[in-house]
């Protein structure tokens, strides 16, 4: 997997720019919620942590998955413009390192938007609360949980876009599973296992039990999608 190639290949697209500026849209969220409405979270009970993310992070959830859909669409749009990818094939490079190489990509740029969020959802800790000595470890715990669990939505997305050749149908597929999430019941585990919308999920509230659940249910997404993933490879190389 040579990364340095897979970031060669987006400098002259806008797959930089749409992560920046989509996470610091993101990450601005709870500000402009606190800046206008910090009268009614300052009446709250619960921690810094607990009360931003309860009132914000479905909102930030919701433009972080749609972020890594339309990343993955520009990311292989690029692939497929002008028989990139047919030239690819002829070089001494598998698929699947290429598809993983964008993988690793992506979850690098998710890693800098979620750290963007956690610098802004300090910030509010520190400005309208009192920041605590276990706050640092809370807010990496929050986060990391966040991170896990859109490793697989970043895979299926990048899966789904490898599969379409036309961008505009990745991407309508992509927004289509994005709003069915939004729409499934919270309180059902076996349908917020959807890929989509786990990254909804939230540490605070959750019981430990329930945690591991989505953690080793993560895991077996992972592994299943890598296996599709070289499953699709060969399936596509039958065809061609």
């Amino acid at each position: 997997m040579n990364i340095s190639l897979e970031y060669n290949k987006i400098k002259r697209t806008g797959f930089l720019p749409a992560f920046l500026g989509g996470g610091i849209l993101a990450a601005v969220v709870p500000v402009v919620n606190m800046a206008f409405r910090s009268e009614i979270y300052l009446a709250q009970q619960g921690t810094p942590i607990q009360i931003l993310l309860g009132a914000n992070w479905q909102l930030m959830a919701m433009l972080n998955v749609l972020l890594v859909v339309s990343g993955s669409c520009l990311l292989y749009h690029t692939e497929y413009a002008d028989n990139a990818m047919q030239k690819m094939k002829s070089l001494p490079i598998r698929e699947s390192s290429i598809f993983f190489g964008k993988v690793i990509l992506t979850i690098l740029m998710s890693i800098l938007v979620l750290t963007i969020e956690a610098g802004t959802t300090a910030f509010c800790s520190y400005h309208w609360f009192e920041i605590k000595t276990d706050f640092w470890n809370e807010l990496c715990k929050n986060f990391g949980y966040a991170f896990l669990l859109m490793i697989p939505c970043i895979i299926l997305s990048l899966l789904i876009s490898e599969a379409c050749k036309n961008m505009w149908v990745s991407l309508g597929i992509g927004v289509v599973c994005v709003f069915t999430a939004t729409m499934l019941p919270a309180d059902n585990f076996v349908l917020s296992l959807f890929p989509f919308a786990t990254p909804f999920q939230m540490l605070e509230g959750t019981d430990t039990s329930q945690i591991m659940h989505y953690i080793y249910a993560t895991v077996a997404e992972l592994a299943f999608f890598s296996l599709a993933e070289l499953l699709l490879i060969k399936v596509r190389r039958s065809f061609e």
